[in-house]
């Protein structure tokens, strides 16, 4: 989603964010990277391959087609891009989650005029066992929430169930909705708010075993126990200031999370999931080892690690502050 604010402000941070692990550190791809497919100028999703250890997907936010981009989080090297076919033009994607059977989900659930559109779109596909560039079938889904048209740009799929859940985009919080236990290629997914979510969402993500949900947005995150889709938050999560933050996934073995930006070149940075064991964490760069108490969301956190950075965030509250007093006038 293009925000001139955001983009201002991306240039603002540029000398006081930390750098993402580089390749020759970062054997598996789970201490965080830099993406460097040209490409890729608006990562606005991320997930983890269960079935391709190492392997990240993303894709674009608007204005690129219908393509999802397998990323070496080794290297930060795409390594595979696929084409979708059986969906129509895609309009907003704001998210991607991998769900039981090795299925990728992609959610065209965004909507920059604030909840203009009648209905979006999920989009579900095999994730191809091999890593190249290929054209894929996926099943188109017609999405409508309960309470009316709004903006979400945060989904997750349950790793047992298969069950789809949204969250969607509210300055003052909004909520969780849950999908049909099934979704149907014919007629309409209603989708229906069961929980709040005390945060301005960007995305969020599962954990492999399905207890925890961690969800962030642009200044700060929030991990809630599942509890079977009736949230329990259990504290802050630790994240990083980025120029536009707009994605988290779990590692593929839980024990990470890792939180990516839009723009050029833009960086992936990796933290200890909450309740991780930091002993066997790394601590390489682009990871944080400081007893959990900023992972687990007890403490401040260190989302701004030098003064330089508590300048920027100011300035970032500034803008985006500005920027909905013009909207509004």
């Amino acid at each position: 989603m293009r925000r001139p604010f955001a983009l201002l402000a991306a240039t603002l941070l540029t000398a006081a964010l930390a750098v993402p692990a580089s390749a020759a550190d970062n054997d598996d791809g789970d201490e965080g990277f830099t993406i460097n497919d040209p490409r890729i100028t608006e990562s606005s999703g991320l997930a983890a391959s269960r079935q391709h250890p190492g392997v990240y997907w993303t894709h674009n936010d608007s204005d690129d087609g219908p393509y999802l981009y397998a990323v070496d989080g080794a290297t930060g090297d795409t390594v595979a891009r696929l084409t979708l076919t059986g969906v129509g033009t895609p309009r907003d994607v704001e998210a991607i989650s991998v769900g039981p059977g090795n299925r990728l989900f992609v959610a065209d659930v965004g909507d920059n005029l604030g909840g203009s559109w009648p209905y979006v779109w999920i989009y579900e596909l095999p994730e191809p066992q091999r890593l190249e560039d290929a054209t894929v079938r996926a099943t188109q889904y017609v999405v409508k929430y309960a309470d009316g048209p709004r903006d979400a740009e945060a989904m997750v799929v349950h790793p047992r169930t298969g069950r789809v859940y949204l969250i969607d985009k509210h300055e003052d919080g909004g909520h969780l909705y849950e999908g049909p236990e099934k979704l149907s290629a014919e007629g309409d997914n209603v989708f229906k708010p069961i929980a709040p979510v005390e945060l301005w969402t960007t995305d969020a993500a599962l954990s492999p075993d399905g207890q925890d949900l961690a969800v962030r947005g642009y200044f700060g995150g929030i991990h809630y126990a599942w509890n079977g889709g009736k949230l329990k938050r259990e504290g802050r999560l630790s994240v990083p200031l980025q120029g536009q933050g707009e994605s988290v996934t779990y590692s593929a073995d839980g024990s990470r999370l890792l939180f990516g930006s839009e723009g050029e070149q833009s960086g992936v940075v990796s933290r200890p999931a909450p309740g991780a064991d930091e002993d066997a964490s790394s601590g390489g760069p682009g990871s944080r080892a400081d007893g959990g108490k900023g992972a687990s969301g007890d403490g401040d956190g260190d989302s701004v690690k030098v003064g330089g950075a508590v300048v920027v965030a100011v300035v970032l509250a500034a803008l985006f502050g500005l920027g909905r007093r013009r909207r509004k006038g």
